[in-house]
């Protein structure tokens, strides 16, 4: 997946916008922290990945999935973009998205997937 993809799926959630974190080019929910691509690896970041399911990824394809010491006490799992499915994307920062929105955001989403 290239960076511009990455970028489509993001600004994809209700209430997506593009913004900064420490610094950095990130995407927000309603200002809150959403997700970001790492310019030193190429890699975004996933939050809602608890420790377990993150040594799983990593067995599963180190290529892929990892993460730097910065994050090992974090339910984060990073994710170099050349490696990552667009719907494997997309699920990750659905978990997120359900994580920061407002509640109502995050039903009225469902609900206009179920239909």
């Amino acid at each position: 997946m290239t960076r511009e993809e990455f970028r489509e799926v993001a600004l994809s959630f209700p209430g997506a916008s593009e913004g900064s974190s420490y610094g950095q080019p990130a995407f927000k929910i309603d200002g809150k922290f959403f997700t970001r691509i790492r310019k030193d690896d190429d890699s975004a970041v996933l939050s809602c990945v608890d420790h377990d399911e993150r040594e799983f990824l990593i067995e599963a394809d180190p290529t892929t999935f990892h993460f730097t010491a910065h994050y090992k006490d974090y339910p984060i799992v990073l994710a170099r973009l050349a490696g990552l499915e667009v719907e494997q994307a997309r699920g990750f920062l659905a978990r997120q998205f359900r994580k920061v929105a407002k509640k109502a955001a995050v039903k009225a989403w469902e609900a206009s997937r179920a239909g």
